[in-house]
């Protein structure tokens, strides 16, 4: 004897009409880890795990946006996003969620391999990197970048007899820019505008070298932003950039920051 089950039709709660009359401009689903691959500078692709977030705007007279579509579209990119397949990931997200605008934040460790200064000893570095990509009326994407420095006080410096207080940096640049541009180009961008460099792995020889190096190249966090606009100034293909320094300061209790920002 064969059984058969009738399924009935289930209520589309959120495509009911919502009275309140309020537009939702982000709606959708965050903090989704899943494997990508991003382009780097040698043309060959570096994987890694990326942190998704993915939204729509919700017009005021829908109660919701159907949540698992996101889920959806994302999955059915074989396990793995770039950079170029972006704009159909957004474009897929508008058609099949019915909205205006959709966005895409994907935000990553990216690596890349960097040698000591005196003896040569090898290791990797991490960066905080993230793709903030946009489509509907205006398309747009942005490119962060997270780099950790080494500043050393000026103030210090001059006023001290021996020595001077050195702190971590975070330097953050945020860009729009034409054609291509390469996540190594602006880490070492960042890091020639530095007191120094952060690298891996230090032996004796290499420890005396940066520390040198942070004395004789002495930074405000003041200093460092200006440092970094006006080499961004310089790249052509950067048609907006922000740049945001914060000290990690070692002997107060507080932070220094500062930023700057310029270009459409």
């Amino acid at each position: 004897m064969t059984r058969t089950f009738q399924t009935a039709a289930l209520a589309d709660v959120q495509a009911t009409r919502d009275g309140r009359e309020v537009p939702i401009a982000k709606v959708g689903v965050q903090n989704i880890r899943f494997p990508i691959a991003v382009k780097d500078r040698r043309k060959t692709a570096q994987h890694t795990v990326g942190s998704v977030d993915m939204s729509v705007d919700l017009p005021s007279h829908f109660k919701g946006t159907h949540m698992s579509r996101f889920m959806e579209i994302l999955n059915s990119y074989d396990g793995e996003i770039s950079v170029e397949s972006l704009p159909a990931i957004l474009r897929t997200m508008r058609e099949r969620l019915n909205a205006q605008t959709a966005h895409l934040r994907i935000s990553f460790p990216y690596f890349m391999e960097k040698r000591a200064p005196v003896t040569g000893a090898t290791g990797l570095l991490s960066y905080d990197c993230a793709f903030d990509a946009s489509s509907g009326p205006q398309e747009d994407f942005v490119l962060t970048v997270k780099v950790p420095v080494t500043t050393l006080c000026p103030c210090s410096r001059e006023i001290s007899a021996r020595g001077a207080h050195n702190q971590r940096g975070i330097v953050t640049v945020q860009t729009r820019f034409d054609d291509e541009l390469w996540i190594e180009d602006l880490v070492e961008l960042i890091d020639d505008s530095a007191s120094c460099d952060l690298y891996p792995v230090l032996k004796r020889s290499d420890e005396k070298w940066v520390t040198e190096r942070a004395y004789d190249n002495p930074r405000f966090v003041e200093d460092l932003v200006r440092e970094i606009t006006l080499r961004l100034r310089t790249m052509s293909r950067v048609t907006w950039f922000r740049v945001h320094v914060v000290n990690l300061e070692s002997i107060h209790e507080h932070d220094a920051y500062a930023q700057v920002e310029e270009g459409l």
